[in-house]
């Protein structure tokens, strides 16, 4: 039986200066989309509250993306969780943060 081809591999030099090199957290991310791009902002929820109890998050980065370059992004988290929980066992899912509806 022949072989498929496969697509041609292309290698990437990825350059990082310091500045970036750390990255930034986010323990929340919020998604919107028009048709002809995603927006992805990520978030930090800080454990302090306002004098009225509500919930202070701040912007720590948005990424803007086709919906094409979307599905693939979609495809390596869910490739790369299944390797995480092979390895590191199930990841279950925080419960306490707030419910953001948009």
């Amino acid at each position: 039986m022949a072989e498929e081809p496969t697509a041609p591999q292309h290698q990437i030099s990825i350059q990082i200066d310091a500045e970036h090199a750390t990255g930034v957290y986010s323990n929340l991310m919020m998604i919107s989309h028009r048709k002809e791009e995603f927006i992805l902002d990520f978030l930090f929820v800080q454990p302090q509250r306002t004098a009225q109890g509500q919930a202070v998050a701040n912007l720590r980065s948005r990424v803007i993306t086709t919906p094409e370059h979307m599905k693939r992004i979609l495809k390596a988290i869910e490739e790369n969780i299944s390797r995480y929980e092979q390895a590191f066992g199930q990841i279950q899912a925080a419960t306490d943060m707030p419910k953001v509806m948009h």
